[in-house]
């Protein structure tokens, strides 16, 4: 049995705090772990935090940088340290949650370019996704990004 990951656990951690309305609390842990792991540290662990970071930004510019910060460090994760990571499957399962934030931050940035760019490849990666909550969840946030920009 492998050991539990005190970085993952500590996101894990800080996404709960998040969900449970304690956003600051979470952007606050969130940065500490940042500083730990630094940004040359472990890809995986990036790409996680980064996503997570995102979602506690108040400013979109703010919580743009953080999306870009992991899709950079998705490109960047073997599907071997994926699966080290939980993740069934591929690291492609990553990107089309990570394409979906970073349209729907552009459109409400008004760069609509880079909106529909971000919306076509999240389209072109669903298919990664198995047909379960999350995937259900993401092909809806994809719809719904698709339907803004339609009437953009």
């Amino acid at each position: 049995m492998t050991e539990p990951d005190p970085v993952m656990a500590e996101i894990g951690r800080g996404i709960e705090l998040s969900h449970s309305g304690e956003r600051e609390a979470a952007h606050r842990l969130f940065a500490d772990l940042w500083d730990s792991i630094g940004a040359t540290g472990d890809a995986f662990h990036r790409c996680v935090l980064a996503h997570s970071m995102a979602d506690v930004q108040d400013d979109p510019r703010e919580e743009l940088v953080w999306d870009l910060r992991a899709l950079e460090a998705a490109d960047l994760i073997s599907d071997e340290r994926a699966r080290q990571g939980g993740v069934a499957g591929s690291v492609a399962v990553f990107y089309p949650s990570l394409h979906l934030n970073l349209g729907d931050v552009y459109r409400r940035l008004g760069d609509l370019g880079h909106a529909r760019d971000h919306l076509a490849r999240g389209r072109a990666a669903v298919g990664e996704l198995v047909d379960d909550e999350y995937g259900q969840l993401i092909r809806r946030g994809l719809d719904r990004l698709a339907h803004q920009l339609s009437t953009a």
